[in-house]
């Protein structure tokens, strides 16, 4: 009988050999064999929340045991496991009347999709691009707050993205395809078309998903990340291409030439102060406001330069965010 590998040692060997880009992954499905990474598994759920919510075969997280792990091992193994319909439900958005769609899968199968899950992490987070923070270990809404205000000051243009429906729409066939590209796994493969075709119950009827990773599922963010990664690896790509110039540079001409009249301003009043009579000093401060509400109004930089140029990107989950600094591309 083969020996089953501790879990950890399995996720550090996988992210191990996942920073080689052009490496492909073999046998990941034989890892669903070890009833060690269905107890971390259920570690890692047991505490949320959300976790006690019945799917749609009324089934929840609680009671959970090794022989209740063993029969979902066997499933796997003879490949017969089919995941049930995730349970839709409907939640409120935050600032808005409108409601977004989620998915409750069965006990079962968020157990099966957290294992699911700690792989696909360990193989796909250590190439990610660091402007991405939406459901990420150790990245957060607070990450890309503190990205954008080091990195986007000074911006000249926003573009500002929101992909409509964005769990909705992944292609299948797409997902699959990105998939193979790190996995050389059918079996594996195949579980993944499961999860993605295993549509869900809404007032009592089963409906078909042609596409998209329905929000409340397990995997649903990092497959999303996947998906999504394409975008930033475009996106990294445009940027080599549209940065121009030098990191270090001057102010513009415009604003050079009022920061040289300001400072002038202000050493000429402070060497004559007291040489000065008090209509002179008065008029002499004026002048020292003047200029430094000119120099307060005057850009560093030109609104638009032909010898610099720099493009900053931050995407959080869907929403995206490029900055473009100097000339419009």
């Amino acid at each position: 009988m083969e020996t089953l590998r501790n879990p950890a040692e399995v996720l550090k060997a996988l992210s191990e050999k996942a920073i080689d880009k052009d490496y492909k992954f073999k046998r990941l499905y034989r890892n669903l064999y070890n009833p060690e990474f269905y107890l971390l598994a259920y570690k890692n759920i047991y505490a949320n929340k959300g976790s006690m919510t019945a799917g749609s075969d009324g089934s929840t997280i609680s009671g959970m045991s090794l022989e209740r792990i063993d029969v979902i091992i066997e499933s796997i193994k003879d490949h017969s496991y089919n995941p049930n319909p995730a349970r839709r439900t409907y939640i409120k958005k935050k600032n808005s009347d409108k409601k977004r769609p989620l998915g409750i899968p069965s006990a079962d199968d968020k157990l099966v999709q957290e294992v699911v899950k700690m792989i696909l992490e360990e193989i796909y987070e250590p190439n990610f691009s660091k402007y991405s923070h939406g459901f990420r270990p150790k990245r957060s809404c607070h990450t890309a707050l503190k990205q954008l205000s080091v990195e986007f000051t000074g911006a000249k243009w926003f573009v500002e993205g929101d992909i409509k429906a964005c769990f909705d729409s992944f292609g299948h066939h797409v997902l699959i395809e990105l998939l193979r590209k790190r996995i050389d796994d059918e079996y594996f493969i195949a579980l993944m078309w499961k999860f993605l075709k295993a549509g869900y119950m809404e007032q009592w009827t089963f409906h078909h998903t042609y596409a998209g990773t329905p929000q409340g599922s397990g995997i649903s963010p990092i497959l999303a990340n996947i998906y999504l990664s394409e975008l930033d690896d475009f996106i990294a790509k445009l940027q080599e291409q549209f940065d121009v110039g030098k990191t270090n540079r001057g102010g513009g001409t415009e604003y050079n030439r009022i920061n040289g009249l300001y400072k002038r301003a202000k050493k000429s009043l402070k060497d004559d102060w007291g040489n000065m009579s008090a209509d002179e000093r008065s008029i002499a401060l004026k002048e020292i406001k003047s200029l430094k509400r000119q120099l307060l109004g005057t850009s560093f930089h030109p609104h638009f330069e032909t010898e610099y140029k720099r493009l900053k990107y931050c995407r959080y989950a869907d929403d995206c965010a490029p900055r473009m600094r100097g000339q419009a591309a």
